[in-house]
């Protein structure tokens, strides 16, 4: 895991941030206030929609609004600077929460983390049931922990990294089918999302040493995602080998080999020494 950089844990979540789940955040039932945070008594999407002390719309936040709205989720940087150009123009705007859950995305997906979790601590502030950005947080703090940081940083990202996760497992069965979604994709929204919070809680654990906690989320991790992210084999592989389930860690390190990555020769390798392995140490039985 040391000489692993955190830009190929990272690389694995680029293309989840901007998938079909983008649609499935809101939620119908107030979520427990995160630490730091102030509790909220409905989700704020629908209390700006009442609040009346809103600013009123006018044409320009609108047209602003449509053209952030319209803008092309491939163009990430662009898409991005509109977001931030809107949110400092008009920092009290009704569809500032809307604006801050996708910049949450788009600031992961270009690997601006700092950024990513200052949108997200403010999408959470207007929405604090948003399951979707918690899951992402959650997922991605712990893989852009820097080697610089102190031992009392570190047990803080992974800190919240847990919680973030937990809480977005627990609010996935109180989401409702947004309009407009079908079943089919609200289902596979929920499944991406409960994928992201197990592999934020199994890369905690793994980067706890605790292996035969790691081994269970990310389990389910890669159940739960419908195109697996083979930073999440590699994971699973590596905590099943610690953990002496050298047969356990060939099956994962084949699957991570078999997805086209930057961890595929990685993973090849992996798979070698696991069968060494497995001939010169007694395996364990989980």
């Amino acid at each position: 895991m040391k000489s692993m950089k955190n830009g190929v844990l990272m690389a694995g979540l680029m293309a989840v941030v901007l998938m079909g789940a983008s649609g499935v955040h809101g939620q119908t039932q107030p979520a427990p206030a995160m630490q730091g945070q102030k509790d909220k008594t409905q989700p704020a999407e629908h209390a700006l929609t009442l609040d009346t002390s809103a600013p009123p719309v006018n044409a320009e936040e609108d047209a602003a609004f449509k053209a952030y709205q319209e803008a092309p989720l491939s163009d990430v940087p662009k898409k991005l600077q509109l977001g931030e150009d809107f949110l400092t123009k008009y920092p009290q705007s009704r569809y500032r929460a809307e604006v801050y859950n996708w910049q949450v995305k788009g600031y992961m997906a270009n690997g601006q983390i700092d950024k990513m979790a200052a949108a997200g601590e403010k999408d959470l502030e207007l929405m604090p049931a948003d399951a979707q950005t918690m899951a992402i947080m959650g997922s991605s703090l712990p893989r852009s922990m820097s080697n610089s940081m102190t031992a009392e940083q570190r047990q803080k990202t992974l800190a919240q990294a847990e919680e973030y996760s937990r809480k977005a497992l627990e609010l996935v069965p109180t989401m409702t089918k947004p309009a407009g979604l079908t079943d089919e994709q609200f289902i596979t929204g929920k499944n991406q999302i409960q994928a992201l919070a197990y592999s934020g809680l199994g890369l905690v654990a793994f980067r706890r040493n605790n292996y035969a906690e790691a081994i269970p989320n990310l389990e389910q991790s890669v159940k739960y995602d419908p195109n697996p992210d083979p930073v999440n084999y590699f994971l699973l592989a590596v905590s099943n080998e610690k953990a002496s389930h050298f047969e356990d860690a060939i099956t994962a390190f084949t699957k991570c080999a078999a997805i086209p990555s930057s961890l595929t020769a990685t993973c090849k390798t992996g798979i070698d020494e696991a069968k060494k392995l497995s001939t010169t140490q007694l395996s364990v039985p989980k």
